[in-house]
């Protein structure tokens, strides 16, 4: 898709049209319309029965879909070898960001976890642009170290000890979500990018143990962690979230009851806006539905990686490893989200991508994806078009 008319902040640099991904874009217009329709749903009630306003979190939402849209769209017209020179400071920015909220005074606690900075009128979840700030930094260095990444142990050690300490501060928050999130994401981009069999599965093996010593060294954590294979057991205390979730889900059977129609959210679902939209999505649109749903972040996941695939193909390396970074990231995290919605994961207070409410999450996503439509628009109108298959075929 070609746009020709658009008024452009830097004509200079953008002598060509801008080349627009139809596909992935429809994708994630798909998600995150149906988000703002199933989230207006989920909140009604919980909104109108604590602000008076039964549209305030859809109010807000909408907000940050402006800023992260024009955040995005500004994303548009910035070279991706911008972003690979800023490396190192978007590796400075991200672990301040992770510092700053730990600071007393500085941090915005609720329920019992700080995770927030106050900005002006909107409360920042610092992991979500920290995250994004990481994956930039490791997807430049997995381009300045290849050689070191597949022969040496050290090209190994210092990217995971970076994510290592930024998992910590994820911790101490604590975020236990957020840091298997990022540490997962980072251990995919560097087994792409070759890191070497024995350094991956031995780093990965130390990160089960410690995440395990985590769980079985805290009753809480051990709690959240078995809670889900049992929730009858305790069906009013730490199995409630699970078991209303998976009254709402059953609720919806094969075409749903209808959107607005379902009444978990109607006070029995806590978090029905944020963690468990799914749940309510299940409720009022179905099995059907729900399948919907989950095709079109597989659909996004696959466009994602395509994109990585032609990048690696025409020697873009930081290009490839960013979208491998974020499709990694957003597969992830909708995996995980869905999962626990239904009982097959323990509780982890993760959003689901592009649909649940939270503004620092939707900001961050649109921002990503507007990175990989101008990867896209650089390889479409890229001077070089031959790539590695093509010049064997020539030989």
């Amino acid at each position: 898709m070609s746009i020709n008319s658009i008024a452009m902040p830097f004509p200079a640099r953008l002598k060509t049209s801008l080349q627009i991904d139809p596909v992935l874009l429809s994708i994630a217009l798909a998600l995150l319309l149906g988000g703002l329709v199933v989230l207006a749903s989920a909140s009604i009630s919980i909104a109108d029965g604590t602000f008076g306003r039964p549209f305030y979190y859809l109010e807000r939402q909408m907000l940050a879909v402006a800023i992260g849209a024009c955040a995005g769209f500004v994303c548009l017209f910035v070279p991706m070898r911008v972003w690979l020179g800023l490396g190192p400071l978007m590796l400075l920015l991200g672990m301040l960001l992770l510092l700053v909220v730990l600071l007393p005074g500085v941090g915005y606690t609720v329920n019992g976890s700080t995770r927030w900075v106050r900005f002006g009128v909107m409360n920042v979840q610092v992991s979500e642009p920290a995250r994004l700030c990481l994956l930039m930094y490791l997807a430049g260095y997995l381009v300045r170290q290849n050689k070191s990444l597949r022969e040496e142990f050290g090209g190994f050690l210092k990217p995971m000890a970076v994510f290592s300490l930024a998992c910590v501060l994820l911790l101490a928050e604590p975020d236990f979500g957020a840091a298997i999130v990022l540490l997962a994401t980072a251990l995919t981009m560097l087994f792409v990018a070759g890191a070497r069999w024995r350094d991956f599965f031995l780093f990965f093996g130390t990160a089960v143990i410690a995440m395990a010593a985590l769980v079985f060294t805290s009753a809480y954590r051990m709690k959240r962690m078995t809670g889900f294979l049992d929730p009858w057991a305790d069906p009013f205390d730490s199995g409630f979230q699970l078991t209303q979730s998976l009254i709402a889900i059953g609720r919806g059977e094969w075409f749903g009851v209808g959107l607005g129609n379902g009444v978990q959210k109607l006070f029995y679902l806590p978090e029905a806006h944020t963690d468990f939209v799914f749940a309510v999505f299940a409720e009022e649109f179905g099995l059907l539905g729900s399948l919907l749903m989950i095709a079109l972040f597989l659909a996004l996941v696959w466009r994602i990686f395509r994109l990585a695939v032609r990048a690696a193909d025409a020697e873009r390396c930081f290009e490839s490893n960013l979208a491998i970074g974020i499709g990694a990231w957003l597969g992830l995290q909708a995996f995980i989200n869905i999962g626990v919605n239904m009982g097959m994961l323990p509780t982890k207070g993760l959003t689901l991508p592009l649909v649940s409410y939270g503004r620092s999450s939707i900001i961050i996503a649109l921002i990503s994806i507007g990175l990989l439509l101008r990867i896209h628009h650089e390889l479409a109108t890229d001077a070089r078009p031959l790539n590695r298959k093509a010049r064997k075929k020539r030989k």
